[in-house]
């Protein structure tokens, strides 16, 4: 007969880990030497359109298109921990290099399986930091990685 401390520890055990966040996000560089671990928030995944105006003759009607396509940076913000050091370890590679890196941002459910993919084209970092060292204030160091990139929509597929 199992013990009912015994289990509840396992039970605890297991739930911590599995709805610890209702999203967690990993990051995956199409270079298999670096996993940058899972991520707690990402920010930035966004695209937009400029619009292009026209207006023929004297027509009063103006017709608009979609223009130029625009995507910022990408925010990537986590609590620090050993996976912070495989970020270091890759910035100090990429920070002089220009390789063409691609990769994803797979959103996890709390079962670790993913719910839904960006593959980012042509990415690099653009910056890092932590957050200030504070024993006081109770709260973690927070890692913030930032990513500048072409796109994540595959429009060109279609053309």
């Amino acid at each position: 007969m199992v013990e009912v401390g015994k289990l509840n520890a396992k039970l605890s055990e297991f739930l911590f880990d599995q709805v610890a966040m209702t999203h967690r996000f990993v990051v995956q560089i199409d270079m298999d030497e670096y996993d940058l671990g899972t991520w707690t928030k990402v920010a930035g995944l966004q695209v937009t359109w400029s619009k292009h105006k026209y207006r023929p003759g004297d027509n009063n009607d103006e017709l608009i298109f979609p223009g130029d396509v625009e995507y910022p940076t990408i925010k990537l913000s986590r609590a620090a921990s050993s996976k912070s050091a495989t970020v270091q370890k890759w910035l100090k590679r990429t920070s002089r290099s220009h390789t063409v890196l691609s990769g994803g941002i797979h959103m996890l459910d709390y079962l670790g399986i993913p719910v839904i993919t960006w593959e980012l084209k042509r990415f690099f970092p653009v910056g890092w930091s932590i957050s200030d060292f504070d024993s006081t204030s109770g709260k973690p160091a927070i890692e913030t990685l930032e990513l500048a990139h072409t796109g994540f929509l595959d429009d060109e597929a279609g053309l």
